[in-house]
């Protein structure tokens, strides 16, 4: 299964497709070829067919509705408040607007194109180094995926056999911050020295008039992660008022059109299809693996390594981080949530504190070289290559993986939000 699928990723398969076609492989050499593919098909279909999946469809929707209809501009206003008065401020405006802009669209690309579309020329303007500029932009892009609501987590919950979406949600707010804060240290640091300018002082009439302005986006957040949590609504029928409150929203900003709707749907459905299709084919590997034994077998190589948690959380984060070098996050969850899941169960690591670790790994790897999907978007908005970033942002990827160790061995940071709400 692994020989076919590296073969298969070499020669230009799509990611999905590799999949597929690598568990059928594996599937042939255990079960006669006519079981095999009526069982592959089988799986195909069930992995697909969840009511849960609606809730990541209806968030992209609402993400894509959002990124349509002037959200970003106000986001960074209010992200321009908050850290307008610190050394570097441009820079911490694109980490603050990247955490917002990233919880509400769900996606580190859509947030590294449209705050880094809007900050990049700015920096520029002020005499920033580009590199430094798109290395801020590219390490902070990802923070949003953690923030609720993210279509990561629930998926993550999918997967993992039922964890909590309200829990998930909660426990992503604390790590996500942190992620985003220990880029703004480091962007503060490298300010201090380069001497970047302070943005100047705004008066408490334009503060509150920004205030204002992005408050109904930022309500988006507050309806939906508080209706689920108080159990007013599941995270499906959260992701449908998502959808319904974006549209509203754009609505009254006047920022959508009749024109813009079979795009915005055209766009749903392309990047709703090659999700589904993923879940689909990963459940066929999820079969095999399970079917064959592989998860217990290497649960059992693990743990014959070490019998320190410390030691398997270690190796753990190792391999995840390389993984998300290479692949994206919705297959590396797919795939190695089950992978995990059993070592993860014989250290006693809640499966909250697992998932957001998994997904903090796999949010680094996506910045990172040689292929993070945020990278090559960040790199091209803000006008450098791959070469010229790739020193400055190794300093942020070192403050990241602090950072992830902090939130790996330190449970309480994870879990102390869902445990204060009664959620776990």
């Amino acid at each position: 299964m692994l020989s076919s699928f590296i073969l298969l990723m070499v020669i230009g398969v799509p990611i999905s497709v590799a999949t597929g076609i690598a568990s059928f492989i594996a599937a042939l050499m255990i079960i006669p070829f006519d079981v095999a593919i009526f069982t592959a098909a089988q799986k195909l279909v069930n992995g697909m067919d969840s009511f849960a999946l609606l809730a990541v469809i209806f968030f992209i929707l609402s993400g894509i509705i959002m990124n349509n209809g002037g959200i970003a501009l106000r986001l960074v206003n209010l992200a321009k408040l908050l850290g307008g008065r610190l050394p570097g401020s441009l820079a911490h405006t694109n980490v603050v607007g990247n955490m917002l802009f990233g919880s509400i669209s769900g996606s580190a690309v859509a947030s590294a194109a449209a705050i880094g579309g809007v900050m990049s020329p700015l920096q520029e303007k002020e005499g920033y180094n580009k590199s430094y500029s798109a290395a801020v932009n590219i390490a902070s892009a990802p923070a949003g995926l953690l923030i609720p609501p993210s279509g990561a987590l629930i998926i993550f919950s999918m997967v993992s056999g039922g964890t909590s979406i309200a829990a998930l949600f909660l426990a992503g707010y604390l790590p996500g911050i942190l992620m985003g804060l220990s880029v703004m240290i480091i962007a503060y640091i490298i300010a201090k020295k380069e001497k970047y300018p302070v943005a100047k002082k705004v008066t408490l009439s334009e503060g509150l008039k920004v205030v204002i302005d992005a408050i109904p986006s930022l309500m988006l957040i507050v309806i939906v992660i508080g209706g689920i949590v108080a159990g007013v609504f599941t995270a499906t029928e959260g992701s449908a008022i998502a959808v319904l409150y974006s549209v509203i929203l754009s609505i009254c900003y006047r920022s959508l059109k009749w024109s813009d709707v079979p795009k915005i749907l055209i766009e749903t459905v392309v990047m709703t299809g090659i999700v589904l299709f993923l879940v689909g084919a990963s459940s066929i590997m999820s079969w095999v693996m399970a079917f064959s034994g592989i998860p217990a077998a290497i649960s059992q190589a693990v743990l014959s390594v070490s019998e320190s948690p410390i030691v398997i959380l270690l190796i753990m984060n190792v391999v995840l981080l390389l993984v998300g070098m290479v692949m994206d996050i919705t297959p590396a969850i797919l795939i190695f949530t089950p992978i995990f899941m059993p070592i993860v169960t014989q250290i006693g690591m809640d499966p909250v504190h697992f998932g957001i670790v998994l997904v903090f790994n796999l949010c680094i790897g996506i910045m990172s070289p040689p292929s993070g999907s945020a990278l090559f978007v960040g790199c091209s908005v803000g006008g450098v290559s791959i070469e010229n970033v790739t020193k400055p942002l190794l300093i942020f990827l070192a403050g990241l993986i602090f950072t992830l160790l902090l939130v790996t061995y330190i449970p309480a940071i994870t879990l102390f939000v869902p445990k204060l709400f009664g959620v776990m």
